[in-house]
């Protein structure tokens, strides 16, 4: 059984066209929406479509304890997180994006993400650098030729074997941000394997203005101060400039 996990707040807009396209997935997979008390209809959408619903006090999302939280409900093996606003790009997005994890040595793997239709420079570019079109498998020795961004992992598509999942301890709780990064680089200097998979794609961007780009930097910024042990692996690359 794979169980899809997506966190929600005033989902209303995104949801429905979400939960339509996770219904026509070629393979079978249970939903469950993790809700941060939203004030709009985000919850009763989700409800008519049959999925299971967990909803939590606004001021108490985390977003590593809350998708710990939804874990801790699936009963499946294997984990899919998705974010409320992308869209799976066709219905082979979960089984594209699970196909690595037959390999006992890969234990989670991230899909591509494709920009909007009228997504910015920016945003279109970020995109494109960092979802390129080749399969990549990391590891520990991909660490010496790719630094810190061997741990690159995004949330936004992703799939873990939820039996690693709870052997490193899930996500870390209380983070601003970057949660993916630790996870990833925890299974990665465990020894595991994380594939990424162009194949698996979902549409999604976000069209900042630069106030808002600063502060997702420095929260990341933040992060990785507290997440120190992490910048020793910084030694290679130097895409952070």
């Amino acid at each position: 059984m794979i169980n899809v996990i997506i966190p929600t707040l005033n989902a209303e807009g995104h949801i429905h066209k979400l939960l339509k396209s996770l219904k026509i997935q070629s393979i079978p997979r249970e939903i469950i929406v993790v809700d941060s008390s939203s004030s709009d209809n985000t919850v009763k959408i989700a409800e008519s479509y049959g999925v299971k619903t967990i909803k939590i006090k606004r001021e108490d999302f985390n977003h590593g304890g809350t998708r710990n939280l939804a874990a801790s409900n699936a009963t499946g093996d294997i984990i899919v997180f998705l974010t409320q606003d992308a869209l799976p790009f066709d219905e082979f997005l979960i089984e594209h994006l699970v196909r690595p994890l037959n390999n006992l040595s890969i234990v989670a793997s991230f899909g591509r993400q494709v920009p909007r239709d009228g997504a910015n420079p920016a945003e279109t570019f970020a995109r494109l650098f960092n979802y390129p079109d080749t399969s990549l498998v990391k590891d520990k020795d991909s660490i010496g030729r790719m630094g810190i961004k061997a741990f690159f992992f995004s949330n936004v598509c992703s799939a873990i074997r939820k039996r690693e999942f709870q052997e490193i301890g899930g996500f870390p709780e209380r983070v601003i941000m970057n949660e993916d990064m630790v996870l990833a680089a925890k299974l990665i200097l465990r020894g595991y394997k994380i594939a990424y998979v162009p194949e698996a794609k979902v549409i999604h961007s976000h069209n900042y203005t630069w106030r808002q780009q600063f502060k997702r930097y420095f929260d990341i910024g933040v992060s990785l101060r507290d997440n120190s042990w992490i910048l020793e692996y910084a030694k290679a690359g130097r895409e952070g400039a």
